[in-house]
């Protein structure tokens, strides 16, 4: 039948810039009665406005026909495409099966998408090839500083460990109001550490002052929480992380403020006015009141996180102008922003995000929470256009977690490699490069507990309390494919994204449990030193910046993939399976980075293998 597979068959694969020239190459069988194949492009979510390329005959080769087509985009969008043949005189569709490859005669199929991008920021952040750290600032260290102007009604743990409060209080609710106290000083002082492990870009969670340890409910966008130090404090984290080659990336929380903020006031904690104080406060015109004061839009119906109107001249100026926000710390050693729920942020919002970020250079970042392939969200009954230019850096990368997880733990080698092919097919370059690729995050289950520990199919804080700590054999088997399941983000394409404490053993299920502190003195230092092995291959080995990926072996228990770039090939290889797996070398070894092979070239059970190749036979 028909032959196309968009990995092999369009050139340049995946995303296309404004302008560049895409060739779509098709393959039609010498017999069967077919002939005049075209190529259909439909733009995004105008199904019933579609182009027709005729294509033209290219040769011949021993059982079929090439066809091809070549055709330039002048606008960046998000196209879809098929084929289209003639059989005997009738219309015979091609289109596209469960992966890369076409599915034939199947005229409810599905189609191939094709990202059309523009660059107008210019060359990706240095962030690519480096390597992400994420920080929850109250759990990672605290360096005893005295602090100013702590508010009376938080509550603080006494020991520099344990679980964090998770129980109602008297009144039934969750407050987030217990502290350990990890401040900026203490990030300051574990930046050597932190260097260590490789890291090359620190991703803090909220530092704004707010009234709860995660910080999501900003109340003074242009205060540090006095609990985590000073404006000064933070400039000379920035002054010192720059020293080591680390940047500093800022959690951006846009979509809404607390309700006990500077701008809202519900609490009276401030001298307002407030928008709840009075219609003639200057922040009034920020929020959407259904009934004055008591009823408004909120996050998630959360009261406590009124809703902000982000198109509101005064709330855009507040955050993107002149002596905006984003400036403002930027101009305190700030390397740019990671946007809390991107999805959430209109795009008139995010241009202006991007042009502010942007104005300090191209090399600022700017990185969006978007969940599901960002490259074809829909949000809010828009289409987003995050990376299609003049947006978006990149996004958290949340599908490759699940796939990984989904081979570590379940043995889905074909949802791995089709989550990684379709990521490298709908994304532009540039914003591959600087992925945020994470196992765990503040939001999810810490990655050892995910893959080791009881699913927690929706239980409450009760059991993730009591199940928190793993037994020794449940916590040895989880390293142990913590250890594969690294292995493998540390070297697909993106950025890797190493959350605190997962390096040292740190479990957890879902908030707050996945925020505990981080066990100073009483780290796995096996695990460490793995860790900081990882961070010394990607050191050295610029090919991961933005090499190509190629699949090797894929199986429910082997996933190997050489990257390649530059002159140079690094062959990667991991067996989840209980037994040694006879791997398919693609070249002879030139160095070993990591792991061993048996002497009949099988990868040991539970085994990552980390080789540079012979660039001359490998090709």
């Amino acid at each position: 039948m028909a032959i196309y597979d968009s990995a092999a068959d369009k050139t340049p694969f995946g995303a296309a810039r404004v302008g560049e020239e895409n060739l779509f190459t098709l393959r039609l069988p010498k017999t069967g009665g077919f002939s005049s194949p075209r190529l259909i492009l439909c733009l995004s979510d105008q199904w019933t406005q579609s182009l027709t390329v005729p294509m033209a005959f290219e040769g011949a080769e021993p059982s079929c026909n090439r066809y091809t087509a070549r055709y330039t985009f002048e606008e960046p969008g998000l196209f879809f495409y098929s084929f289209e043949a003639e059989q005997d005189g009738k219309p015979f569709p091609i289109r596209r099966g469960p992966d890369t490859r076409s599915s034939d005669g199947d005229p409810f199929g599905e189609l191939w998408q094709l990202t059309v991008y523009d660059t107008p920021f210019g060359a990706a952040p240095p962030i690519a090839g480096g390597l992400y750290y994420q920080i929850f600032p109250d759990r990672f260290y605290r360096s005893g500083a005295p602090k100013e102007g702590v508010p009376a009604d938080r509550t603080f743990h006494g020991e520099w460990g344990g679980l964090p409060d998770y129980e109602p209080n008297a009144q039934g609710k969750i407050t987030n109001s217990d502290y350990y106290g990890g401040d900026l000083r203490g990030i300051t002082e574990k930046l050597g550490y932190l260097e260590s492990l490789g890291v090359t870009c620190l991703y803090l969670n909220p530092i704004f002052e707010a009234h709860s340890n995660h910080r999501y409910n900003t109340a003074d966008y242009k205060k540090v929480d006095p609990l985590l130090g000073t404006e000064e404090d933070f400039t000379e984290l920035c002054r010192e992380a720059h020293r080591r080659g680390i940047r500093v990336v800022l959690d951006g929380v846009f979509s809404h403020t607390g309700s006990d903020s500077v701008y809202f006031n519900r609490e009276g904690r401030y001298p307002g006015p407030g928008a709840c104080d009075s219609v003639e406060s200057p922040y009034f015109p920020w929020y959407d009141f259904f009934r004055y004061p008591d009823s408004y839009s909120c996050w998630w119906n959360f009261d406590t996180l009124p809703n902000v109107k982000e198109t509101e001249p005064s709330f855009l100026e507040f955050i993107c102008g002149e002596n905006g926000v984003l400036r403002f710390w930027m101009d305190r050693g700030a390397d740019g922003f990671r946007l809390d729920v991107a999805d959430e942020l209109p795009d008139e919002f995010l241009d202006a995000l991007a042009r502010c970020v942007k104005s300090r250079g191209s090399d600022k970042l700017l990185i969006g929470e978007v969940w599901e392939d960002a490259s074809n969200k829909v949000a809010y009954g828009a289409r987003r256009r995050y990376l299609l230019g003049g947006q978006l850096d990149a996004v958290m990368n949340y599908p490759f977690r699940d796939a990984v997880l989904g081979f570590v733990r379940d043995g889905d080698g074909d949802g791995l490699y089709r989550t990684v092919l379709s990521i490298l097919e709908h994304y532009p370059p540039g914003a591959v490069s600087c992925l945020m690729n994470s196992l765990s995050t503040h939001d999810v289950e810490r990655a050892v507990t995910a893959l080791a520990a009881e699913p927690l199919n929706g239980r409450d804080r009760a059991f993730q309390a009591s199940h928190h700590f793993l037994p020794l054999d449940i916590y040895r088997r989880g390293r142990e494919l913590l250890k594969l399941a690294y292995g493998l983000l540390y070297f697909l394409p993106g950025v890797p994204c190493l959350y605190y404490g997962d390096e040292a053993g740190l479990s957890g299920y879902r908030d707050p449990f996945n925020r505990c502190p981080y066990p100073w003195g009483h780290e796995d230092a096996e695990l460490l030193e793995f860790f900081r092995a990882l961070g010394n291959i990607r050191a050295q080995n610029p090919v991961l910046k933005d090499g190509s990926f190629t699949a090797v072996q894929v199986s429910s228990r082997v996933f190997s993939f050489v990257r390649q770039g530059g002159g140079k090939a690094l062959f990667i290889a991991v067996n989840r399976g209980a037994e040694p797996e006879a791997l398919l070398l693609p070249g002879p070894v030139e160095k070993v980075w990591l792991g061993s092979l048996s002497g009949e070239g099988k990868l040991p059970s539970s085994g990552i293998f980390a080789a540079s190749l012979q660039m001359d036979a490998a090709q």
